[in-house]
């Protein structure tokens, strides 16, 4: 083995258990914010750990009437969708592991993954509620996707006007060439829709309140995930984490992805482990207002109000803001 190949994968185990643990940590404290702003105690910050070794220790029980191979697959292939996103991502101000494998558009693909995944276990298991879950999975994914998209994309396409030449459609390049100073009074509106855009659809991407539809304990036993126990519930449990971080990281690599370091003057070691606690502020910012506030300050929609809503005034939005920076490139 090379040491080039070797190197690359000691990178990616850190990258994995880096961004497994800091998704746990993240887990907690929505877990504990949450219950805090509510007037709760609510559990301790270690309680997702917890929560997996209590999983993973559990008998892996599979229904008499599910699609035994399909079932066990599904937790596994989300976990390694979200797992591979992490290469993608822009962690901590240094560059992804995968640059240049890959741009926007396969993290768009990897994004919708997880969901197809439990989609298909949800149906694999051959109950009424997982497949009324996975029902509404499907149409909440037809519903949030598309302004995601338009987002992501209307990003790379501006940049692509102002740097020709260049893959501006890697994650990498657009950390690296924030739109903020690029643009003029017209685009910097259509950036600010476009944030507003991308913070709406976290949640409902993360699958929690108000856009936690497909899982419902109160209405559907848990929906897709009422079969699930053992390693795979714990798989499932461990993607979920990661996508908080991937969601979070995305969102500061597209629109924050300034360091600290230069600012206070400060190189070396010390200036990367400033960035990488500031990476880390960011993305708990980010977590924090469109996961933990959201979560607590609306109930669940209904199926046919989520739809509606990103149908309309969150497509909307992200149009408008496309829109914007178009006519800003014009202008």
């Amino acid at each position: 083995m090379s040491a080039t190949l070797l190197n690359a994968v000691w990178q990616g185990i850190i990258i994995l258990v880096g961004g497994t643990f800091l998704g746990m940590v993240y887990k907690g404290l929505d877990r504990k914010l949450a219950a805090q702003m509510q007037g709760r105690i609510g559990p301790p910050l270690r309680q997702p750990f917890f929560d997996v070794v209590k999983l993973m220790v559990k008998e892996n029980i599979v229904p008499d009437h599910a699609v035994a191979w399909l079932y066990n697959l599904m937790p596994l292939v989300s976990l390694a969708a979200v797992g591979t996103l992490l290469f993608y991502v822009p962690l901590g101000g240094f560059e992804p592991l995968l640059h240049g494998y890959g741009d926007l558009i396969l993290v768009l693909y990897l994004l919708a993954v997880p969901s197809i995944a439990m989609v298909l276990g949800g149906f694999a298991a051959g109950s009424p509620f997982a497949s009324v879950g996975a029902q509404r999975e499907l149409v909440m994914m037809m519903a949030y996707e598309f302004p995601l998209a338009i987002t992501l994309l209307s990003l790379g396409w501006y940049l692509s006007a102002a740097m020709p030449g260049v893959h501006v459609f890697s994650l990498s390049v657009l950390a690296a060439n924030p739109l903020w100073g690029l643009v003029g009074p017209l685009g910097f509106i259509g950036l600010l829709l476009l944030f507003c855009a991308l913070m709406i659809v976290t949640p409902a991407e993360l699958a929690k309140i108000p856009f936690d539809i497909p899982e419902a304990e109160t209405e559907i036993a848990g929906g897709i995930l009422a079969e699930y126990s053992g390693r795979n519930m714990a798989m499932f449990y461990l993607a979920d984490a990661i996508k908080m971080v991937v969601m979070g990281s995305l969102t500061v690599a597209l629109f924050f992805p300034y360091g600290l370091s230069g600012l206070l003057g400060v190189a070396g070691a010390w200036g990367s482990v400033i960035d990488v606690i500031f990476y880390l502020v960011k993305v708990f910012v980010v977590i924090f207002f469109a996961v933990i506030v959201v979560r607590v300050a609306f109930a669940r929609l209904k199926i046919g109000q989520a739809v509606r809503l990103f149908w309309l005034p969150i497509t909307g939005i992200s149009l408008l803001g496309m829109l914007l920076l178009t006519l800003d490139r014009i202008v």
